[in-house]
């Protein structure tokens, strides 16, 4: 039985709470965990028409009630039609290339993407003969100039990860769809709470779960969010083929943290802005890169395009890598980890972490300084946040 009769009619805090569920028999008021691999059909007949039709509980690499649920949940949410969960973000930009692009394809991707993105299109697709252009994120002209007739792809994080650049969804889906390219967007650092791509015209929009989906940096996985043929046909075929597939306990883990997701959400933002507000103040601090500024050349697309900020905040202090090690080496609240979207603050160094597989040229390209920190803010009190920064900071000039 359904919990509920039609989850259109529902406002997203309720979606979060109660999008897809499917009571079974038991009455359970929490979702399950479906730990099978496998299903039992009634005879044979079943079976052999559930295995041609590839719908119903067959087989957990591609069928499994509690990845479904949280599938339909996060589809409900960004406002896609269909939604194929994967074992990560990167396993989810991975299904999309290889379902959708063939060899001689183009992508136009932004230069302010993942470091591992980045190697994915240069080291592995390319191989395969689709190549890659890329393009400064907020420079329409720039995408435009790129554009080859078999372009077929623009890829693109709204904000950047991690100088917090924002690109203006609508204007580049007006410019693909004249194209007859497709728009996909990461929407990993806003997640539907802050940011609904599909409103302004992406045609898929990626996540990877183990950010701020979780919330709690407990699970890996990701998702590809789109309509019905691309995604839950022809992505969700490459699934049940390749098998990048989303375990049921991350899947159920997952759902628990859509529950709270637009609360924490706007907790994050929150503290976030009251932190990037104080680090444009310090005198260590060089620049600081959060949309929530007015000093952020975007903070106006910011304000239309978002409901809040969001919860990264990047800065360059002064002194190079050595400062840059020397504050992250001071913190004791703040963790040395390159996860971001967690309760707990992560700190890390992009340009020898997240980014350290680029070459130099590349991490230039990305604007990518060696002065350069970034820090996922947390649930702590942002004050201690601040303090914790602030021992560091000493260090490198001293504070008024």
């Amino acid at each position: 039985m359904n919990p509920i009769d039609d989850d259109a009619e529902l406002g997203f805090a309720s979606l979060a709470v109660r999008a897809g569920q499917v009571r079974t028999h038991e009455g359970e008021h929490a979702e399950p965990i479906f730990l099978t691999s496998s299903f039992v059909f009634a005879d044979a007949a079943e079976a052999a028409a559930r295995f041609s039709a590839g719908e119903g509980n067959i087989y957990s690499r591609f069928t499994n009630p509690t990845v479904r649920l949280f599938q339909d949940r996060l589809a409900a949410l960004e406002g896609g039609e269909a939604c194929i969960a994967t074992s990560s973000g990167m396993a989810a930009i991975l299904a999309t290339c290889m379902t959708l692009l063939k060899s001689g394809d183009h992508i136009v991707c932004a230069n302010a993407v993942f470091g591992t993105t980045i190697s994915l299109l240069n080291q592995y697709l390319n191989k395969f003969g689709v190549a890659t252009t890329y393009v400064p994120l907020s420079d329409l002209g720039a995408w435009e100039v790129a554009i080859r007739p078999e372009t077929r792809l623009f890829y693109l994080e709204t904000p950047s990860n991690p100088l917090m650049e924002l690109a203006d969804i609508q204007a580049l889906a007006d410019l693909a769809h004249a194209h007859d390219i497709l728009l996909v967007v990461d929407n990993c650092f806003c997640t539907p709470a802050l940011q609904r791509p599909f409103r302004l015209g992406a045609d898929l929009v990626i996540h990877s779960g183990t950010k701020y989906l979780d919330g709690q940096g407990r699970c890996v996985g990701g998702a590809v969010v789109g309509d019905r043929q691309r995604v839950g046909a022809d992505i969700f075929g490459f699934l049940r083929t390749a098998g990048p597939s989303l375990s049921p306990f991350n899947a159920w883990v997952f759902l628990k943290g859509l529950e709270t997701l637009r609360l924490r959400m706007h907790a994050h933002s929150a503290a976030a802005l009251h932190l990037a507000r104080w680090l444009e103040a310090q005198p260590a601090v060089e620049r600081v890169y959060y949309p929530g500024l007015p000093s952020h050349p975007q903070h106006e697309l910011a304000k239309r395009q978002q409901d809040a900020f969001g919860g990264i905040v990047s800065f360059e202090v002064r002194g190079g890598r050595p400062a840059a090690w020397k504050l992250i080496d001071a913190t004791r609240l703040l963790s040395i980890t390159a996860n971001l979207g967690d309760a707990k603050s992560t700190i890390t160094h992009p340009a020898t972490t997240t980014h350290g597989r680029l070459t130099p040229q590349e991490r230039e390209r990305a604007g990518i300084r060696e002065s350069l920190v970034r820090i996922s803010v947390g649930l702590e009190e942002v004050t201690d946040i601040q303090r914790d920064l602030e021992r560091g900071l000493r260090r490198l000039a001293p504070l008024p």
